[in-house]
């Protein structure tokens, strides 16, 4: 798309990275602390660009909103997807499972109400939140219960 002020340029191809369950490839303690980083990153400018292109297709600039959806797809397929290989992050269903339940309880008891402590402009939101958490973990605690 040509603007007065240039062209918005075609949004990017993302190569597709399988991710298999499996075991880390990497052992040194860095690389894991860089992979965790990355990880989380990558998984931020996800989560930001989807609505970052939604407000760009609202505002018309559909030319912008592919620019974004494209970037979006290379940062989930390719690259988060690499470092989940690298990390070993995918691991068998139960392992998954419990790592989800893991992640939901601790941000239901620790993370949110935590939060609701210390900053009382959004505390009601944090409760919410942590509230929606504790549902996430009694459903996955339930899906691992039921696999055979």
């Amino acid at each position: 798309m040509t603007t007065g002020h240039g062209t918005i340029p075609a949004p990017p191809k993302a190569d597709v990275v399988p991710v298999p369950a499996g075991r880390p490839k990497v052992k040194a303690a860095r690389t894991k602390a860089n992979l965790d980083t990355t990880l989380h990153r990558e998984a931020l400018a996800h989560a930001k660009y989807m609505p970052f292109a939604a407000h760009a297709r609202r505002s018309g600039n559909t030319a912008l909103a592919r620019l974004w959806e494209g970037t979006v797809k290379v940062e989930l397929h390719e690259h988060l997807a690499g470092e989940a290989v690298l990390a070993g992050l995918v691991r068998t269903t139960r392992t998954n499972l419990r790592t989800a339940i893991t992640g939901e309880h601790n941000e239901a008891t620790t993370v949110y109400p935590g939060f609701v402590k210390r900053d009382t402009a959004a505390a009601r939101y944090w409760r919410n939140t942590a509230a929606d958490e504790v549902r996430h973990a009694v459903a996955f605690r339930k899906a691992l219960n039921q696999l055979r």
